[in-house]
């Protein structure tokens, strides 16, 4: 899961949102999404997908053999969706479909450590630090010659939109960020935090301990599906539902990807130098100028900021969304439709 940056820690909430903020829980008065090429999309349908991608697409990306899903026409405006920890590409398998159906070419890439995405090179550092992952998406969009796209994810995915959008904000046409913003950095996160908030990171701080590491990859099944039930307490996920996702986590980079994320934010692990002039540029939290929506489900049971935490950090165009029914952390997965109008409203800003 991922964790707030310090800016905001004297007004943290960690066991709750903020109340009486704009809520979308139901799609109604969809505009349509415009497409590239000056015709105009289809509105959302009321249908979900079948709960399946099709086959994976592969390509060499920067540092990575990136898998990903895609949906939609290859000419549509490009949509990109990005996951975070413990989840998956399959917390858009419902949404992906409602962007594909409303006429947008959608990428959903396995993130490095996950699914069927490798590093090119055994040799390459297993890194997992903000701006690495941001690269990799950039690669990823060079490769498949997506100039400019909405990039729009939770968790992990979150953060690296918001990281895109400070450091590219040239190839992001608008961000949609759950749990609003998460760009941190080491040295930010040296505050200590008071007992409820150390609590809420509990896992954090065993992954800090190679007894932490080692039991993390004994039970990693029993582990991620523990924090599921924490992160989303009222999602009645099944066995199936959860099974199809951990697939994803017996990618060999996996352990070390996910130890290396949560050792480095507390400056317990290195980076990589060639990094450093990103980080210092992301350690500054700069303000977010592409058009923005930040959403939050209203029973996330994972450690998130209030909207009014970060609302300062977002100068373009924007929208707070909370999401009401018990919504949790997985918001893509849990309330889909909530997820994709938010997709369709801020590219239609933009």
């Amino acid at each position: 899961m991922e964790q707030p940056d310090q800016f905001n820690l004297p007004r943290r909430q960690l066991f709750g949102v903020a109340a009486g903020v704009f809520a979308a829980a139901q799609l109604v008065g969809i505009g349509a999404a415009r497409a590239q090429s000056g015709a105009t999309a289809q509105s959302l349908p009321s249908a979900l997908g079948s709960g399946a991608f099709g086959a994976l697409k592969y390509v060499n990306a920067g540092l990575l053999n990136i898998a990903y899903a895609e949906a939609g026409p290859s000419d549509g405006p490009a949509v990109i969706l990005l996951h975070g920890w413990p989840y998956d590409i399959y917390s858009f398998v419902d949404a992906a479909p409602l962007l594909a159906s409303a006429g947008y070419h959608v990428v959903i890439p396995y993130l490095r450590g996950y699914g069927t995405t490798s590093f090119l090179s055994s040799a390459t550092m297993r890194n997992a630090q903000q701006s690495a992952v941001g690269l990799d998406i950039i690669a990823l969009m060079d490769a498949l010659k997506i100039q400019k796209a909405t990039v729009a994810g939770f968790d992990w995915g979150a953060r690296t939109a918001d990281v895109m959008a400070v450091l590219w904000p040239e190839r992001c046409k608008a961000i949609v960020s759950v749990s609003g913003y998460l760009i941190s950095s080491p040295a930010g996160n040296q505050t200590p935090l008071p007992p409820a908030g150390a609590a809420a990171f509990w896992y954090q701080y065993y992954f800090a301990t190679e007894v932490g590491k080692a039991g993390y990859a004994k039970y990693l099944d029993e582990f991620n599906k523990f924090i599921w039930r924490q992160a989303s307490p009222k999602w009645n996920f099944d066995d199936a539902t959860y099974n199809r996702t951990a697939a994803s986590f017996s990618n060999p980079d996996h352990v070390d990807i996910v130890m290396h994320d949560y050792r480095w934010r507390l400056g317990l692990a290195d980076g990589e130098r060639k990094y450093d002039d990103l980080e210092k540029r992301l350690a500054a939290l700069p303000v977010i100028t592409v058009p923005a929506i930040t959403m939050e489900g209203d029973s996330n049971g994972a450690a998130h900021p209030p909207s009014t935490a970060y609302r300062n950090k977002f100068s373009g165009k924007y929208d707070y969304r909370l999401i009401t029914g018990g919504v949790g952390h997985n918001l893509p997965q849990e309330a889909p439709k909530a997820f994709a109008q938010a997709v369709v409203d801020v590219d239609n800003w933009a």
